[in-house]
C-alpha cells in the first residue's frame, strides 16, 4: 500500500514537472520570437541582365557581383538598361554625398552621426584609400550606406587624358573594392564633376559598360580653398534648401576624408535642418534623378 501511495507521488510530481518545462519552453519560444528584429533589407545586387534594378525605394544601394571584364568574359549584359527615375509627386529626398574617403577618422566619424540620426548616406570612395582603409569600406556596407567609384587616386591628369583611361581608372578602383565587399558599385563620380571633363565620348562610354554618373546640385562648399568652417556650410545648405528653386531631389556634396573635421561637425545640423525642410533621406542608386 505504501508502494503504491509513493508510486503515485512520484508520477504525479513527474507529469507537474514535465507541464512546468513544455509551459516554459513555450513561453520562451515565444518570447523569443516577439523579441526578435525584423531582418534587415539588403542592398540589391545587379542580376545577370541587369533587370533588377527599377526599385520602388529609395534607400536599397546596388551593386553588381561582377567586375565589367567579368561580364564581358561571360557574355553577360554590360551596361544598365533605361531606368525611370525615382521621382514620386511631392516627395523631398536627400541625398548626402561623401567624396575622397575613406579614412580612418573623418569616415568613421560621419558614419556614427549618420547611425545616431538613423540617416543612409552615399560615398564615392578613392580606390587608393579603400586599399588602406578595408575595414572602414565594410563599415559603410553594413550600415546599408551606398558605396560608389570615385577613381583611384583623383588624379586629373590620368583620369581625363581619355574616355578609355577614365574607365582603367574605375575598373581599378572596382577590382579593390570588390576584393573588400564581394561586389562593386555600379554608380560613379566624375573627380571635380563633369562639367568642363567630360564630352559624349565619356558619357557614350559610361553608358556602354554599366556606369551611372551623377554630380549635385547642392554644394556644402566644404572643399573651399579659404578653409570654410562647419557653420559656413551649415549656411550654404541652409539658403540653398530654402530658395525658391530647391530641389525635390537634393544630391548635396560633401566630403569625409582627411581634414574635413569641419563637415563632421556640421552634419548633425544639416540633418535636422533637411527634416525640418520635409526631406527624408535615401542613397544614390542608377534610378536616382540627375541633379539638374
Amino acid at each position: 500500500m505504501r508502494f503504491g501511495i509513493i508510486l503515485v507521488v512520484l508520477l504525479a510530481t513527474i507529469l507537474s514537472t514535465a507541464g512546468c518545462s513544455t509551459s516554459t519552453a513555450t513561453q520562451e519560444q515565444a518570447d523569443d520570437t516577439q523579441e526578435a528584429p525584423a531582418a534587415a533589407i539588403g542592398p540589391v545586387i545587379a542580376d545577370e541582365n541587369m533587370g533588377n534594378l527599377q526599385l520602388d525605394q529609395s534607400d536599397r544601394p546596388v551593386y553588381d557581383a561582377y567586375l565589367r571584364q567579368e561580364r564581358h568574359d561571360k557574355g553577360l549584359v554590360q551596361s544598365i538598361p533605361d531606368l525611370m527615375p525615382y521621382k514620386p509627386a511631392g516627395e523631398k529626398i536627400a541625398y548626402l554625398t561623401f567624396d575622397d574617403g575613406p579614412d580612418d577618422v573623418n569616415t568613421p566619424a560621419v558614419l556614427a552621426v549618420l547611425k545616431e540620426n538613423d540617416v543612409k548616406a552615399t560615398f564615392y570612395l578613392l580606390g587608393k584609400s579603400a586599399k588602406a582603409y578595408p575595414d572602414v569600406v565594410k563599415q559603410i556596407y553594413a550600415m546599408g550606406c551606398a558605396i560608389g567609384n570615385h577613381s583611384y587616386d583623383h588624379d586629373y591628369g590620368r583620369l581625363y587624358q581619355s574616355p578609355a583611361a577614365y574607365i582603367k581608372e574605375m575598373d581599378e578602383t572596382d577590382a579593390i573594392l570588390k576584393s573588400i565587399l564581394g561586389v562593386r558599385p555600379l554608380i560613379t563620380r566624375a573627380p571635380g564633376g563633369v562639367a568642363g571633363h567630360f564630352n559624349k565620348h565619356y558619357w557614350n562610354t559610361l553608358k556602354k559598360y554599366g556606369y551611372a554618373e551623377h554630380d549635385w546640385n547642392i554644394s556644402s562648399a566644404d572643399a573651399a580653398p579659404n578653409h570654410p568652417v562647419a557653420q559656413d556650410f551649415i549656411d550654404n545648405i541652409q539658403s540653398q534648401v530654402e530658395s525658391d528653386h530647391a530641389p525635390s531631389s537634393a544630391i548635396i556634396l560633401m566630403h569625409s576624408s582627411s581634414g574635413h573635421e569641419e563637415t563632421v561637425k556640421a552634419l548633425p545640423t544639416i540633418i535636422r535642418i533637411l527634416r525640418e525642410h520635409g526631406y527624408h533621406f535615401g542613397v544614390i542608386t542608377p534610378m536616382t534623378p540627375q541633379p539638374w
